[in-house]
């Protein structure tokens, strides 16, 4: 698999082209790691405001309402909230760290934990890349061929610094676009932060985190699991982080 990730980038047009197309295939493959998301019937919730999100919920907004009033200023829309229809299952955002070496088996492994996760969440799910930038691969509320999906994350190269705050806070948004009942954020990441913010909060303000980390490099992220209540696993690599996320979905 990793040799095959490497071939993704050949100079080759035919060989590249190929290569793209056999490993799209083979990680959705082997990322097929336990139980699709549930189905069920939804339920009403008080969700935070979108303009398309439902009826305002009065009794929660109410005082935000009164004291906009009270000051004569705008309503802070996004401090009211709405009675929304809420979906069961799960909705995943996937962040993978692209800030250190993304040839060979770190590319591989970002590649099939992506697939796993579009496994899981096929209608519900988002992938970000980071660095010192965080870049949308896929949109939480947009549809995106899955082998597109994997195909974009083999494209990804090492570069730059680490901005995990910012992964974090992006990870927050595009969760905030799922009507799920539970919304949960996997972080495939050394959690070595090089980039100035708070990690700390941005991970607790988050409803569900589980963090994937490398075998034998994972100190700074069991200290980040520890301090906020995250999950935690670790996988030598492609082969086996599937089983390390089914592993933590499932606990």
């Amino acid at each position: 698999m990793a040799l095959l990730a490497d071939l993704t980038a050949a100079t080759d047009p035919k060989l590249r082209e190929l290569a793209r197309r056999l490993a799209a295939r083979l990680f959705l493959d082997v990322s097929r790691r336990g139980a699709l998301r549930p189905r069920g019937i939804g339920k009403l919730a008080s969700l935070p405001y979108r303009p398309d999100g439902g009826d305002l919920d009065i009794d929660a907004s109410i005082e935000v309402i009164a004291e906009a009033h009270g000051a004569r200023h705008a309503v802070d829309a996004s401090r009211l909230r709405v009675r929304g229809w809420v979906k069961p299952g799960t909705a995943l955002c996937l962040m993978v760290d692209r800030s250190g070496s993304m040839g060979g088996k770190p590319l591989a492994t970002s590649a099939v934990v992506a697939a796993a996760v579009a496994w899981r969440a096929p209608e519900d799910y988002s992938v970000l890349a980071f660095a010192k930038d965080v870049v949308v691969a896929k949109s939480q509320d947009v549809f995106k061929d899955n082998e597109r999906v994997v195909n974009d994350v083999l494209s990804l190269r090492g570069f730059g610094t680490t901005d995990l705050a910012g992964a974090l806070r992006t990870a927050q948004l595009q969760l905030g676009r799922s009507r799920a009942g539970r919304r949960i954020a996997v972080l495939l990441s050394d959690c070595r932060a090089t980039v100035e913010g708070d990690v700390i909060t941005a991970a607790g303000a988050l409803d569900e985190l589980l963090i994937i980390a490398p075998e034998g490099d994972s100190d700074e992220a069991q200290r980040l699991a520890e301090a906020v209540g995250a999950r935690i696993a670790c996988a030598s690599g492609p082969s086996s982080v599937a089983d390390a996320l089914s592993r933590l979905l499932d606990d």
